[in-house]
């Protein structure tokens, strides 16, 4: 296929933020990818990156060539497994991304028990409570919490949680318990800082009702869910995350849920693929998986 290994070569110079990189991915010389890439751009007649001395980004031109190719790549995957006829047999690498509590509780059992009933099957996890960008970082599912708002995806939902605020006894014993949405202003609050933007993620309640956002002063930012259960615990104020992540403190007494009226509506946990793909073997196992947990939840 005349060009084809210079889109090859673009693709994974793309995806791994060096020539060097995508190299070593190919088993090819530094150098021979960046002629290839070379001369797709001269042949194309745009810059499709930014070259520096250590690493090469996306221009925007190479940005939208990026997103076609990670979708035609991926097809022509499909195509050869189907002519192989590896359906039968799933094989290659799931690139899953998903939240790190979430992930490790709910997820990775699911695949554990996946890698189990397929041998060939490869895992490339990846923990973090950011968003992926899920073409540019290849990957091919990703876990999401909260309604999707990116169209170019297609999300599956299969579980919820509900944000459950609540604090340890000993400092509810020095501080008194809030009655009412008012009284946490007066309050300490211990809050999550979101990886993303790094701005504090507001408290999410009902008031008669009525969804109502807050966004409490603090002292206390964490980026991490167990570091603000751990915090809570301490006694440091109150704390808003997943039921399932405070579950074990609840029971024992750890930690006392505040306001369970207030709760807000649960929220969905989806399953999100690139839209505009052929669906692998690989993610289909998966998908298939998490479908008892959606019957779980109805």
């Amino acid at each position: 296929m005349k060009g084809f290994q210079q889109f090859l070569a673009f693709a994974e110079t793309a995806k791994h933020g060096s020539f060097a990189a995508a190299a070593r991915e190919l088993g090819g010389a530094p150098s021979t990818i960046a002629k290839a890439v070379a001369r797709l751009e001269a042949s194309l007649r745009v810059k499709l990156f930014h070259r520096t001395t250590r690493q090469v980004s996306l221009t925007p031109d190479g940005e939208r060539l990026f997103q076609r190719c990670q979708r035609v790549l991926a097809e022509l995957d499909e195509l050869e497994a189907d002519a192989a006829g590896a359906r039968a047999e799933v094989a290659g690498t799931l690139r899953i991304d998903m939240p790190i509590v979430y992930g490790k509780q709910v997820v990775m059992p699911v695949l554990a028990e996946l890698h189990r009933r397929h041998p060939k099957l490869q895992l490339d996890v990846r923990l973090q409570d950011g968003f992926a960008d899920l073409v540019r970082d290849g990957i091919d599912v990703a876990v999401r919490v909260g309604e999707l708002q990116d169209s170019t995806l297609v999300a599956r939902r299969f579980d919820r949680q509900t944000l459950v605020l609540c604090a340890s006894p000993r400092y509810l014993g020095e501080h008194g318990t809030p009655r009412t949405v008012d009284d946490l202003k007066s309050h300490a609050a211990l809050v999550f800082r979101m990886p993303t933007s790094g701005r504090n993620r507001p408290w999410q309640l009902r008031q008669r009702d009525r969804p109502v956002e807050l966004q409490p002063s603090t002292s206390v930012r964490i980026n991490d869910g167990e570091g603000l259960v751990a915090a809570a615990c301490l006694g440091l104020g109150l704390v808003q995350v997943p039921d399932r992540m405070v579950a074990a403190e609840l029971r024992r007494g750890e930690l006392i849920e505040v306001l369970p009226s207030c709760r807000p509506e649960a929220q969905p946990i989806s399953a999100v693929v690139p839209s505009g793909r052929l669906v692998p073997a690989r993610v289909r196992v998966l998908l298939d998986a998490l479908k008892p947990l959606a019957r779980r939840n109805r």
